[in-house]
């Protein structure tokens, strides 16, 4: 999961420059295709497909069409919000998965935890809003945020349903099937934003990001996600994003950006803090 957050964090940053040059279903749809193509690749080299992994293949358009309304939102929310602020919202994911993690498996949030996600919702908070108190008690926050914190929610949804869901598949013919799925699902929405596009006159950022998350921001982090959530509970899971927002902050000074204030940097502080309070009681 740390791994995981690392390599999360790029998809921000570069989602950012390509979001406002092509439609996000058509470019996500392409997307989970390369991923799947990868997966299934690696999967048939290794363990192999075995045919016990299509029983109830209803779970996979389900777990698919979650993760491409959160994949399709973010790049819809970084049209017009910054990467650092939409990575502070993907921080409230592991309050929203705590919650989804007692409904739908009774998954117990301890004390501990429960004060590391309020810390660390607080600190989300405060980068969300801009270290404007004033914003924060009006709640004005930006369209891009907004829409990106109800792709948040799917993806908090994801987490506890993929241990719900698995019936003893490993993580990367489980994540194959997933992959499948989104494409198909996506695809079948966004077809017309397919058709439309005029793929060969896209900037190379496009292209760059496109390869960037279909090989590193879906078909790793999706393996990485699947093996840890069979092993550990959905709220610690999720706890590991609390280090994008630093992550993304690194992408920003690697390629060139502004850095953000020094008041909400101290949001991101707070996030820290909750990820080590939640790694301690890990052990």
């Amino acid at each position: 999961m740390l791994a995981f957050s690392v390599l999360v964090a790029g998809s921000f940053s570069l989602g950012a420059l390509a979001a406002p040059h092509v439609s996000p279903s058509a470019m996500n749809a392409v997307r989970f295709l390369i991923a799947a193509i990868i997966v299934g690749s690696v999967a048939a080299a290794t363990t192999g497909i075995p045919r016990s992994a299509l029983r109830a293949p209803w779970r996979y358009p389900l777990l698919g069409g979650i993760f491409a309304i959160y994949f399709v939102l973010m790049f819809e929310g970084l049209k017009t919000a910054s990467a650092v602020s939409t990575s502070a919202v993907f921080t409230l994911t592991p309050v929203m998965s705590a919650l989804a993690g007692w409904v739908l498996l009774r998954q117990i949030t301890t004390p501990r935890m429960a004060l590391a996600l309020a810390i660390g919702a607080a600190g989300a908070l405060w980068v969300i809003f801009r270290a404007d108190l004033n914003a924060l008690l009006q709640m004005q926050i930006g369209r891009g945020e907004a829409i990106f914190f109800w792709g948040c929610l799917a993806h908090a949804i994801y987490t506890p349903l993929v241990a719900k869901l698995n019936r003893g598949e490993p993580p990367v013919v489980f994540t194959f099937g997933t992959l499948v799925a989104g494409w198909l699902v996506l695809s079948a929405y966004a077809w017309p934003d397919i058709l439309s596009t005029d793929w060969m006159a896209l900037p190379p950022i496009v292209w760059i990001t496109l390869a960037y998350v279909s090989v590193i921001a879906s078909a790793t982090t999706f393996t990485l996600l699947q093996f840890a959530t069979l092993h550990l509970p959905s709220a610690k899971v999720m706890a590991y994003t609390y280090f994008t927002p630093t992550w993304v902050i690194v992408w920003e000074i690697a390629l060139g950006h502004e850095v953000p204030p020094l008041l909400v940097l101290s949001g991101v502080g707070l996030t820290i803090v909750a990820l080590v309070l939640l790694l301690k009681d890990e052990g």
